[in-house]
């Protein structure tokens, strides 16, 4: 074992002691990212399986491949955001070239060490972005939340509207409400509960809540929609549906997913080493991560995935599970395949609501209401960025708060140094 560490340095330990911790840590993540790759996969336009043949696929390559230890990769909101008008406006049939494109992108990134530039964004601009995306992702679950179709367009806000509007003129399904509220007083209350009685055995509330939910679903025989059937396969190849003559219509799109890959990503790894206090010689290796990131999004893509980020909220959780080599990433990506080999057909009968629940519920983790409040505290500066950003990410797209974000973070700051 000792050699093996030799061999492969400190982002791998084959010690028993920390083998053990990053399993406990990568079933602890695999439990929580199963159903946000399912939900992810729905929301996008493109299925629940494809979700997770992403987490499955671009979680173990961008694992083994990238430059943080603690990094978890897979389907994620804000990539969502981004593919759900391009899948609107050209179908699924585009992913794996679009796939293919930003992958490529997101590897040249890292060769051309951009990875040292984007890493340089100011923390208000991306407290700002991440407030704009926990609106979006919840929003975005209107449809399946109230059991009516998804309005027509690609704004957000507007489809948003829209949907709540229809709902009032053709009425909500109240068995889906009621599996949409079971599902979020057991995932908001469980975490106390196992709190206060101190509970030995750590079970994720996302998983609980799932359970509870199916449960009633079973006892009941509700008719509300379920997620699918999940195919118990992995990785089917789709690079035949590429079509080298729409290179024109999709490089626009594919170079907006390559650069929302490379910010999420590397802000997610940045999260993480701020999380464990991680040394210099210990954090993460931005444009190794870029081509670790770059890799996952075209190997899912040609395979049946779709494009894919650092997870912050997944991370967070590896993080906090102790997780101590990139071997937890992997091992997360393992437990996901034998899911989908072993357990697809219990998964299938999953209730969408419930997975409408779970990521209405993790979207308020990501806002952090209380992080949120004490960072409007500070200076008239920071704080005007952080709203100013939430709000071009929400009201326009990703991609324009941020650049929005950074403009005025500089006009700001060169202000404040001519007044002084």
């Amino acid at each position: 074992m000792t050699r093996l560490r030799n061999i492969f340095g400190k982002d791998f330990d084959f010690r028993k002691e920390v083998l053990g911790k990053d399993l406990i840590a990568g079933i602890s993540v695999a439990v929580v990212a199963l159903p946000l790759a399912l939900g992810f996969g729905v929301t996008s336009g493109m299925s629940a399986a494809s979700g997770l043949t992403t987490a499955i696929i671009a979680g173990f390559l961008a694992a083994l491949f990238g430059g943080s230890r603690y990094q978890v990769s897979g389907p994620t909101g804000a990539m969502t955001v981004i593919l759900i008008p391009i899948i609107h406006q050209y179908g699924p049939t585009a992913i794996p070239y679009l796939g293919l494109i930003a992958g490529l992108i997101v590897i040249a990134m890292a060769f051309l060490r951009i990875g040292n530039i984007i890493n340089r964004v100011p923390w208000s601009v991306i407290e700002g972005f991440t407030v704009g995306i926990a609106f979006v992702i919840a929003l975005q679950q209107l449809p399946l939340a109230l059991g009516v179709p998804r309005a027509e367009g690609d704004r957000t806000l507007p489809v948003a509207y829209a949907t709540v509007k229809n709902a009032f003129v053709t009425g909500v399904d109240w068995h889906v409400i009621l599996i949409l509220a079971i599902t979020l007083v057991v995932k908001f209350s469980y975490p106390k509960v196992s709190h206060r009685f101190k509970f030995k055995i750590h079970i994720p509330a996302s998983f609980l809540a799932i359970v509870a939910s199916l449960l009633v679903v079973q006892i009941f025989s509700l008719d509300v929609m379920s997620i699918g059937d999940i195919p118990r396969s992995i990785g089917q190849w789709q690079g035949d549906q590429i079509s080298f003559g729409d290179l024109a219509h999709l490089l626009w799109p594919a170079f907006l997913i390559a650069l929302l890959c490379a910010i999420e990503s590397l802000l997610s790894a940045r999260v993480a080493d701020g999380m464990v206090h991680a040394k210099v010689e210990d954090r993460y290796h931005p444009n190794r991560e870029l081509f670790g990131q770059g890799l996952g999004t075209l190997v899912a893509s040609l395979f049946g995935g779709m494009p894919a980020t650092g997870a912050i909220a997944r991370t967070s959780v590896n993080v906090r599970s102790h997780a101590r080599t990139r071997l937890a990433s992997m091992f997360h990506a393992a437990v996901l395949l034998f899911v989908a080999l072993v357990a697809a057909p219990w998964v299938s009968h999953i209730p969408a609501a419930a997975i409408a629940a779970v990521l209405i519920g993790t979207s308020y983790r990501i806002l952090n209401p209380g992080a949120i409040r004490e960072s409007l505290r500070t200076t008239k500066t920071e704080a005007s960025v952080i709203f100013i950003t939430a709000v071009a990410t929400l009201a326009i797209d990703l991609i324009w708060g941020i650049a929005i974000g950074i403009c005025l973070y500089t006009v700001l700051n060169r202000k404040n140094s001519i007044t002084r």
